[in-house]
């Protein structure tokens, strides 16, 4: 089995309730959830965006390859609403599914880069990471979650929500 870290985000219409349906769609296509960290309310990162987020990092099994996998994460964006815009990838989004890591493989296609590229740089991604496991080692910059977060200069608020 194949262990993977993915962020599951979203800022439109009943974000908790979209944060629950992708877990559940994730679910229903045989993938064991086996950790899922807090819900975080955070401001939205980068431009083109303006909603408040919720997010959450589960830790996922899975017999998927990296590309099957992306291939699920993108149909169950879809599926609930998800459009992307090119031109604006941060738009305001029901839901927004990353892989974090797989494994401790990195990976550089041009669909899919393992550890995700910004990982490191957003506290959304990184507080709820650190929950779950901070002793997680990032196989390209090969220090832990503890050390990325408490090197990280995001001045973003991040908080759990209730």
């Amino acid at each position: 089995m194949n262990e993977v870290y993915l962020i599951l985000g979203g800022n439109i219409l009943d974000r908790m309730e979209y944060l629950k349906k992708a877990v559940s769609a994730l679910e229903n296509h045989g993938i064991l959830i086996e950790k899922k960290s807090s819900v975080y309310e955070t401001e939205a990162w980068g431009e083109g965006s303006s909603g408040v987020y919720l997010n959450m990092v589960i830790k996922i099994l899975t017999k998927l390859s990296a590309k099957d996998l992306l291939e699920l994460i993108l149909n169950i964006e879809q599926k609930l609403g998800r459009r992307r815009q090119k031109q604006n990838k941060n738009a305001d989004r029901t839901i927004d599914i990353d892989i974090l890591f797989y494994n401790q493989e990195i990976i550089n296609t041009e669909s899919l880069t393992i550890p995700h590229p910004r990982l490191s740089q957003r506290k959304f991604v990184l507080e709820p990471l650190l929950e779950i496991d901070k002793k997680i080692i990032h196989p390209t910059l090969n220090k832990s979650i503890e050390t990325i977060y408490s090197e990280c200069e995001d001045l973003s608020h991040v908080k759990k929500y209730t």
